[in-house]
């Protein structure tokens, strides 16, 4: 007998959906598994243009974030968060059943859900010991593949891969297929970015957010950086309003000076909160080893990786557990919170260690 479901797609049927921190959930009061800003953002909105709708790319807000990023305006595209970024360049410059993906794992794992939505092949080039990438085997994978997608810093790593491997791939890669740099974390390392290389290298893409050190997640915005060319042949497939106007708002609103300086303030303080916490943690006996961090978060490995999440768990502290991850067996992802919480995780673990 026939049944309407059996038109759905099987690669749909049988996927696996993103996992994301809120699907997975768990009863806590300090949650650290989401790599969310822990400060809330001082902000006065009111909206009076709800009736109707919004702008398709909001020019205050295109040259808000032009000044800030230092990118030009026709060089940035206002998008619903990095993640529909991935997905709007993958629509765009791959077919289905035909091109591929290059991904590097441990890296973010919405590349691959996406990949496979499309029809998409991921073919994944595991990191090296030293956290770097082979440009051998980039070579030796490269036929039909037209977007390399590259984290740095890395989640759920937290390292930057090398300035210089990335040169070497994008001359590697010219006229040939892109390379795109999810620069989600970036801010708390902005030195860093690679944004500055966009003139040089027409094939290089960028993505940025306002959810991570900005501490705007709730309202979903992010931004592609890339030649003209490019923003304009991706503004030809995104949705028609794709800003909507609460997003634009706060967004805007957030680039005034005041909110800005408060910005840094609190890069400067999630830093500290990393660099203390990684010290602390690298005491606990029952830690293998804590992986340097260039982000908001510190992933561990241990031992007993099921033992210490159900005792921060029980003791109201949610972070994120990675042990299924490959190559990232015993490893618990923990994203920076207030120095309070910071301490919280240590005094549990000391507690746990004796």
């Amino acid at each position: 007998m026939s049944n309407i479901y059996n038109i759905i797609p099987k690669y749909i049927k049988n996927l696996t959906g993103y996992q994301s921190a809120r699907k997975i959930g768990g009863n806590g009061k300090i949650w650290l598994n989401a790599n969310e800003s822990p400060y809330l953002s001082k902000l006065s909105i009111s909206f009076k243009k709800l009736n109707r709708y919004p702008h398709f790319q909001p020019e205050k807000l295109l040259l808000a974030y032009s000044l800030y990023s230092k990118i030009p305006k026709k060089n940035i595209l206002i998008t619903r968060g990095a993640d529909e970024g991935i997905d709007l360049l993958i629509r765009v410059f791959c077919e289905r059943n035909k091109d591929s993906i290059i991904t590097i794992p441990p890296t973010y794992g919405m590349y691959d859900i996406i990949a496979k939505i499309a029809g998409i092949q991921n073919k994944k080039i595991f990191m090296l010991w030293e956290k770097n990438i082979s440009i051998n085997r980039i070579i030796s994978n490269i036929k039909n593949v037209k977007i390399i997608f590259i984290c740095r810093p890395n989640n759920p790593t937290g390292h930057l891969i090398n300035k210089k491997t990335i040169y070497s791939i994008l001359k590697l890669s010219k006229n040939k297929f892109f390379i795109v740099i999810d620069e989600a974390y970036i801010d708390f390392c902005i030195t860093d970015n690679l944004s500055g290389w966009i003139k040089e290298f027409k094939n290089l893409i960028i993505l940025r957010t306002l959810s991570k050190a900005f501490g705007l997640a709730g309202i979903r915005c992010g931004f592609i950086l890339a030649s003209s060319k490019i923003i304009n042949i991706i503004s030809k497939i995104i949705a028609p309003y794709p800003i909507p106007y609460p997003t634009y708002k706060i967004a805007y609103s957030f680039f005034s000076p005041k909110n800005i300086n408060l910005l840094k303030k609190h890069i400067i303080t999630i830093n500290f909160n990393r660099f203390w916490l990684f010290h602390k943690l690298k005491k606990i006996k029952l830690i293998q080893e804590v992986f340097t961090s260039y982000a908001n978060f510190i992933l561990i490995k241990t031992l007993y990786v099921k033992k210490i999440f159900f005792v921060l768990q029980r003791n109201g502290i949610i972070v994120r557990d990675q042990h299924n991850v490959p190559m990232l067996r015993g490893c618990l992802r923990i994203s920076i919170g207030t120095h309070s919480e910071c301490k919280k995780i240590i005094e549990t673990l000391k507690n746990l260690n004796s």
